[in-house]
């Protein structure tokens, strides 16, 4: 390389003003001083010697000389690279600075204050993970530099024998077992060789439990009887007993479920849209990432997330992620200020992060992952358990379960991977190595404070969602081939490329050779075993035939997609890893030695008699008391705070999300997902578990999750409970007899439940190391967890509209009816023990399989008649939180009547398999009769009256309450960590609105004639729109069927096309510019996409061009808008545009929003004026900005087109009503005479009804927002 010099730039200031506040409060609080922080991004530029633009990269930057003093700067590590300086360099590169060659990001603090680096606390302003601090700019001018690369180590087994496989067992955290060594050592002495780390390394991923299921496939011993199954036959015999459906279980990254035919969105060789008839099936993958997520919270969820996507992608031979759900356990969070009776003294160790910590970070990094990569989560759930410590022991969630989970679509066709033969390319799609994640498969194997603490760190992995997002959009084209290029096809994770490579070879009974200098590298310091080995995130490996290297390829480069052809497989059956530059194999071992027949896990258990406590009155507890610390409780209350920070609408495809009705609160039971935007068919996905029972019945703690997980989907109408699939996913703290035997008891349980109500399940997966040990106070501490079992369940729906929620029908005359399977009211693992520190023996169950099938298609088939108005099941928090959740959907009050019981609090909080069903007046006796007739219990137990909740017992009034308090108190632990993450202002905001008496929720004025759809003139030939992308762009499906539907011939423009030359402008009558995260909006949303164009003047002047041909239109949305924004110099009337900033909650919102249409010239909105309805509304940078005087102007020449609005349809700036604080609500404007409309809110993600949580009743097929994209086709037919 020729000779270098660097630059370094000031940017923009490194953070919000709260999250900088967050940083001080820590750093004073923990340094016990009083200063003021300020921080600004810093810029560190490598550029070849003859470099002399610097104002241009400047520019791109929107930087200036630094020459500013900081007190310390903190960046990546020295020779690594981050995610942001990636995409950074794609930008740069794309706009044509050619001679820059590395770009890198720092943070540069000033503290006012006198201190000693080496003597604070400095962990709050960086990730020891990926960052460093550096005193002076000169300690990080070699950050470009890498050091020499490590070398391969050899263990020397021949002179020094077995021990030194031991102490590198040890060293390398490696977290073999004895059998594992000597397996090692007898292969190494009969080759008379040493062996490599590199070897080693592979051998423990490829061997850990994490990979190989050890005790799931173990030969189990009980009472010194011999089991004939194991684990892993018990969970296959479901699926044995019911097959219905199943194409392909337990052989593929995630299974298979039979769907049905219709269309999908299909982009042929021309790069058009087509709406095309495809037989389409289902994938399930639920998966854990609990370790990471402990050390490394927003890290350690955001892989955790990401790692299930590709999991979904690689399957078969190329599938489509389509809508995820994450769910946690933690112990108690302990939230200062709030801090709860049931919560004693905090113990944990160091290395862990605290429940709080989890609760506010990763969710933020799971939630992000999917955000960018463009995938709805829109399912999940959150526990919080942990007991008293006794001898220094408890049970609770010090590890946490970090659940990460999904469905997607595979076409028929692409089901099974093919058997590949010899000489065919092995190819690693996406991103270089780094060296993170190295050895995370093992240390996610053993319990927490058994490994090194350095080790932890770097088992932890990283994020990068839009190379993830450019990876699935090379296998979506891939995989929509009539002959897929994709043959074989296996996401890297635990093991990196040491355990995905030799996968493959196993699979198709090859062998593999590979080269390392051809593995794509950013850390030109890494040894060949941590190339490997690392487990950086967002890589895929495939095999491909070398007839189809041209055509993937061309697709690669398009989509600007990382690739390298590594290596070929081989009929001799090894793993060889050849090193050019040292000229020697740092892996050349049969893969017989790695997958080779290792002794077999032998478990031994005895059975022990739960012990018997001494119960507790429930009876002398307070009823009021009682009632209040159960819906404080963090289990029960609002999950608000995890919801609205994770897109749910990309992509199209949600029919059902978390939140429910006008006022949109979070209790929807489950989640539904369209098959196709033309079609009602999709799919119900729920979840199950109830770990607390597991203390006294693990058995009864697998039953009650497949029932909760069945409960929650009985409002949707599926085929019946022979088309239910389920993820299984086991967590338990192995090693003890109590707990071996507790997943015994629970598998075996689950096993005959399902097989009893003929329901498969064929995917799962186990984390069998739950437990936490560190000493403290020179005294040993130990948190187990509980048995966890969490049952996903999905199943096929013929027609998602057919359907009844949580919300309550206030228009008739109705009657709440409560369904159980009997009358038994049984405390034990309940929320009310828990809150009240009572004690029970006996916990929920379910005592008769056929009374839970018999209850279940009663309910079937009364949401198909339409008798049920409303449904929600029984679960955590009992019957009381069943009914006030109901009540918190409509802000109605309700009159329950408990005469004739005798035991109030058992029968207000037990959690008892059951329902609560709304129906009206007249058709209470029939429905009562019909459950009791079926020995099942029913009775009507209150009805709907102000706004007051009130409980009555023989003409006496035992509890009384607003029903606005009681959703407060519900809401409290949402608005605290809302308020610690977020900012307190908006927080508060947000739980106002529930004593502003003018709210009233979404509401809808319009009347729209869908009849227009259908006699839309059809041309000849269709007008063509560009839906118009750049690399991280996510919304382009959606856009392009609205388009499609309206007679538009969309075709798939990207901005490679215009740099190439390949596709022109000008051959396009509209431009739909699309939302999503391009560039991972790293210099600013929308500010990269924008760069690209403004820096190349050929592309330049076809936008302009574009945009001042009067014949044309332009529609931005979300981050189209902000890119848009950018260009408000070439696009004529639009200089008065506002800039698109960060919300004012200093967080991603998603939710479904108010607006008003305002009466513009606006071609898109035309005749839409006075329109207020709900749109999707999702992003993070979304805050109108005006400077000047250029919104008055705005004003004047009545360019603003769209508000959010409040229930009176007045402008509003008040959170969440206004999700991201712009002046005036505004949201939309338009330019050009009216032919450019931008927007943040999503119009194409809910053009059909059924895409929105909350719809008036008379809506028909399509949503008002369908008129956007009939007004365009009737301009371009005018036109």
């Amino acid at each position: 390389m020729s000779k270098s010099k660097s630059f370094i730039f000031k940017g923009k200031e490194s953070f919000s003003s709260s999250k900088l506040e967050k940083i001080r409060h820590e750093f004073n609080k923990s340094n016990n001083l009083d200063a003021e922080i300020y921080s600004n991004e810093i810029y560190l530029i490598q550029a070849e010697s003859e470099f002399n633009d610097s104002e241009s990269i400047k520019d791109v930057l929107s930087a200036s000389d630094q020459d500013d003093q900081f007190s310390f700067y903190v960046g990546p590590r020295l020779g690594t690279i981050s995610p942001w300086s990636s995409k950074t360099e794609d930008i740069v590169r794309n706009v044509g600075l050619d001679k820059v060659i590395r770009v890198e990001r720092l943070f540069g603090f000033m503290i006012n204050c006198e201190f000693s680096l080496e003597r604070v606390d400095s962990s709050m302003f960086y990730d020891r993970m990926t960052q460093s601090i550096y005193s002076t700019p000169s300690d990080f001018e070699d950050l470009f530099i890498s050091d020499k690369s490590r070398t391969l180590n050899k263990i020397d087994i021949i002179n020094k024998g077995k021990e030194e496989l031991e102490v590198a067992n040890q060293s390398f955290g490696f977290a073999m077992s004895q059998d594992e060594i000597d397996y090692l050592y007898n292969f190494y002495s009969k080759e008379n060789r040493n062996p490599t780390d590199a070897e080693l390394m592979m051998f423990a991923q490829a061997n850990s439990e994490h990979c190989r299921h050890k005790i799931f496939n173990a030969k189990w011993k009980v009472d010194g009887s011999q089991k004939n199954d194991t684990l892993f036959d018990l969970i296959k015999e479901t699926s044995k007993a019911s097959p219905n459906g199943i194409i392909s279980a337990y052989k593929d990254n995630a299974a298979i479920v039979k769907g049905t035919n219709a269309e999908r969105l299909h982009l042929n060789d021309s790069n058009q849209y087509e709406l095309k008839k495809d037989d389409l099936n289902s994938t399930i993958k639920v998966e854990t990432h609990n370790h990471p997520t402990a050390i490394s919270p927003y890290p350690g969820a955001s892989t955790g997330s990401g790692g299930e996507i590709r999991d979904e992608g690689a399957t078969g031979r190329g599938a489509k992620p389509k809508v995820g759900l994450v769910g946690y356990n933690v112990s108690n969070l302990r939230i200062p200020h709030l801090l709860r009776n049931w919560e004693g003294e905090e113990h944990k160790p160091s290395r862990i992060a605290s429940p709080l910590a989890i609760m506010t970070e990763a969710p933020i990094g799971a939630a992000a992952f999917n955000n960018e990569f463009g995938r709805p989560a829109t399912l999940g759930y959150f526990r919080c358990f942990e007991t008293d410590f006794s001898d220094n022991k408890a049970f609770g969630y010090h590890k946490p379960i970090m659940l990460a989970g999904g469905i997607g679509e595979i076409r028929d066709k692409n089901n099974f991977k093919l058997q590949i033969q010899e000489n065919y390319l092995v190819v690693v799609l996406g991103g270089p190595a780094m060296l993170i994640g190295l050895g995370g498969g093992a240390a996610s194997s053993v319990s927490s404070g058994e490994s090194d603490e350095d080790l932890d760190f770097a088992s932890v992995q990283r994020d990068n969602a839009e190379m993830e997002r450019r990876c699935q959009e090379v296998i979506n084209k891939c995989s929509g081939q009539e002959n897929s290029y994709i043959e074989f096809i296996h996401d890297v994770g635990a093991g990196g490329l040491s355990n995905a490579i030799p996968e493959l070879a196993k699979d198709s009974e090859l062998g593999v050779y590979i080269e390392l200098s051809k593995i794509p590298n950013a850390d030109k310091s890494m040894s060949p075993m941590e190339i490997w080995s690392n487990e950086s995130q967002e890589r895929y490996v495939l095999a491909i035939h070398k007839d189809n290297k041209e055509n993937f390829e061309k697709i690669c480069k398009r989509e600007r997609c990382e690739y390298a052809i590594v290596g070929i497989t081989t009929s001799e059956k090894l793993v060889k890893l050849y090193d050019e530059a040292n000229n020697n194999y740092p892996v050349d071992v049969p893969l017989s030695m790695l997958f080779g027949d290792l002794p077999i896990t032998e478990m031994e258990v005895n059975s022990t008699p739960y012990e018997e406590v001494n119960e507790d009155d429930s009876e002398s507890y307070d009823l009021t008391d009682s009632i209040v610390k159960v819906l404080q409780h963090p289990s029960v209350a609002s999950k608000s705070f995890l919801i609205t920070i994770g897109d749910r609408s990309v992509g199209g495809m949600v029919a059902r999300d978390q939140f429910v009705g006008p006022y949109q609160v979070p209790v929807s039971d489950y989640s539904l997902s369209l098959r196709s935007f033309t079609s009602n068919s999709g799919e119900v996905i729920a979840i199950g578990e109830k770990p607390t029972l597991a203390l006294n019945n693990p058995a009864a703690s697998m039953r009650m999750a497949l029932a909760e997980a069945i409960t929650n989907m009985a409002g949707v109408v599926i085929k019946g409970l022979n088309s239910v699939q389920v993820s299984a996913n086991w967590m338990a703290a192995s090693g003890s007899n109590k707990e071996d035997l507790a997943l015994r008891d629970g598998v075996e349980a689950l096993s005959k439940i399902s097989v009893d109500l003929d329901i498969s399940i064929p995917v799962g997966k186990d984390s069998l190391s739950m437990k936490t040990k560190w000493s403290e106070d020179s005294n040993e501490f130990e948190v187990t967890s509980p048995l966890s079992g969490v049952v996903t369940a999905m199943a096929p729906v013929d027609d998602v509209s057919i359907n009844a929620t949580p919300e309550l029908n206030i228009e008739e005359d109705t009657s709440m009816l409560l369904i159980k399977l009997n009358n038994k009211n049984r405390l034990a693992g309940s929320i009310f023990s828990e809150v009240t520190k009572s004690k029970y023996n006996n916990t929920p169950d379910i005592d008769s399989v056929d009374d839970f099938r018999n209850m279940f298609l009663l309910i079937q088939e009364m949401i198909t008649s339409k008798d049920i108005l409303a449904i929600h099941d029984i679960s955590d928090g009992g019957l009381i939180t069943t009914l006030l959740e109901m009540c918190f959907t409509k802000k109605i009050g309700m009159n329950l009547n408990l005469s004739g019981i005798d035991r109030v609090i058992e029968n207000l909080f037990s959690e008892e398999s059951g329902f609560v069903v709304q129906v009206k007046q007249k058709d209470v006796s029939k429905i009562i009769t019909t459950f009791i007739e079926k020995g099942l219990a029913a009775s009507e137990i209150g009805y709907l009256t102000n706004d007051i909740f009130s409980i009555n017992k023989d003409d006496k009034e035992l509890f009384s309450k607003s029903i606005i308090e009681l959703e407060k108190i519900w809401r409290e632990t949402s608005h605290a960590i809302q308020s610690l993450r977020d900012n307190k202002e908006i927080a508060d905001s947000e739980l106002s609105l529930l004593d502003d008496n003018s709210f009233l929720g979404l509401s809808s004025n319009v009347n729209f004639d869908e009849s227009q759809i259908k006699h839309l003139s059809i041309k000849s030939t269709n007008p063509k729109v560009a839906i118009l992308r750049e690399q991280g762009v996510n919304g382009q499906n959606e856009m392009a069927a609205a388009f499609s539907l309206a007679g538009f011939d969309a075709v798939d423009l990207h901005m490679q096309d215009l740099l190439d030359g390949t596709a022109y402008l000008k051959d396009f009558q509209g431009m739909a510019v699309c939302g999503g995260f391009s560039y991972g909006d790293v210099l600013g949303a929308g500010g990269g996409w924008s760069k690209t164009i403004l820096y190349n003047n050929n592309v330049k002047d076809q936008f302009e061009s574009f945009f001042n041909n009067k014949s044309t239109f332009t529609l931005g949305v979300c981050n189209g808008c902000q890119m848009l924004s950018n260009l408000k110099d070439i696009i004529p009337d639009a200089a008065n545009w506002p800039n698109f900033e960060r919300n004012f909650s200093d967080q991603f919102e998603a939710r479904l929003v108010q607006v008003k249409i305002k009466e513009t010239d606006s071609i898109l909105l035309k005749g839409m004026n006075g329109w207020s309805l709900p749109v999707a509304s999702a992003h993070g940078e979304g805050r109108a900005h005006f400077s000047g005087n250029t919104l008055e102007q705005l004003k004047n020449q009545n360019q603003i087109a769209m508000n959010f609005v409040d229930s009176d349809l007045k402008n509003t700036v008040k959170y969440p009503l206004n999700p991201n604080g712009s002046e005036e609500g505004i949201t939309g404007v338009i330019a050009a005479d009216g032919r450019i409309t931008i927007m943040m809110p999503h119009p194409e993600r809910v053009f059909r009804k059924l895409q929105m949580s909350w719809h008036p009743k008379d809506w028909k097929e399509f949503s008002p927002w369908m008129q956007i994209f009939v007004n365009a086709k009737k301009f371009s037919e005018e036109s």
